[in-house]
């Protein structure tokens, strides 16, 4: 083996392990930028359970590939509320209708 082959093997045997490393920190980064907009998209017990288990290296990753086979999430989002319309309470215009014959 030359003494290019050699380092590069080296280097790429250093960068690896050094990844390998980051990686539970780097989920935990994503996880923490990401727990204030699950809360509000679940709730604060189900966002805060959600993300936790995905912060955790192993058990994120199992949590996600099991939730793929389901076709659901474990922690569901809560329901949205339908926003009221203007003409969603039967008025047709401005104008007050009279039933009073004129």
């Amino acid at each position: 083996m030359t003494r290019n082959s050699r380092l590069a093997r080296w280097g790429t045997a250093r960068l690896s392990r050094r990844l390998s490393r980051s990686i539970p920190i780097l989920g935990a980064a994503i996880a923490a930028a990401t727990v204030v907009a699950t809360m509000r998209r679940k709730g604060v017990i189900s966002g805060v359970l959600d993300t936790g288990l995905n912060a955790l290296p192993g058990i994120g990753a199992a949590k996600n590939v099991i939730e793929f086979a389901r076709g659901r999430d474990f922690f569901p989002d809560r329901p949205r509320p339908m926003p009221s319309t203007p003409g969603a309470s039967g008025a047709t215009g401005s104008r007050p209708v009279s039933t009073r014959p004129s």
